[in-house]
């Protein structure tokens, strides 16, 4: 199994970038999918983007298409959401977590989540 930490959440302007991090602490990502999630006061988990670890293939929800980017790297074994131009709603806790099944698996796919970290946008 793979463990992870989530961090680079804040409280930031509307627009302006951020960056979070979701890093292997135990295990690999290796034949496996990366999400980011986030889940809002009140509202159900929803993926917001995941990546192939291998392959590099790629997946965005619409809603954020355009505007954040996710990467990874293999000598840090770390997942990244480049999060530019955002919005008030991507307001949310974010949560990185990793299935052996397709990029755009719903939430019970997936496994080993992290404690997840804050992203708060003002209005």
């Amino acid at each position: 199994q793979v463990q992870v930490i989530e961090s680079g959440g804040g409280v930031v302007q509307a627009g302006d970038s951020l960056r979070l991090s979701c890093a292997a602490s135990r295990g690999i990502f290796y034949n496996l999918a990366v999400g980011w999630f986030r889940q809002a006061p009140g509202k159900e988990r929803e993926l917001v983007s995941s990546i192939n670890w291998n392959t590099g293939t790629t997946y965005y929800r619409d809603s954020v298409k355009a505007r954040f980017t996710i990467s990874r790297d293999n000598v840090k074994a770390t997942v990244y959401l480049q999060m530019n131009s955002r919005k008030p709603k991507d307001t949310a806790v974010y949560y990185c977590a990793s299935t052996g099944q397709g990029l755009q698996s719903a939430p019970n796919k997936y496994a080993n989540w992290g404690q997840g970290t804050k992203v708060h946008v003002p209005s």
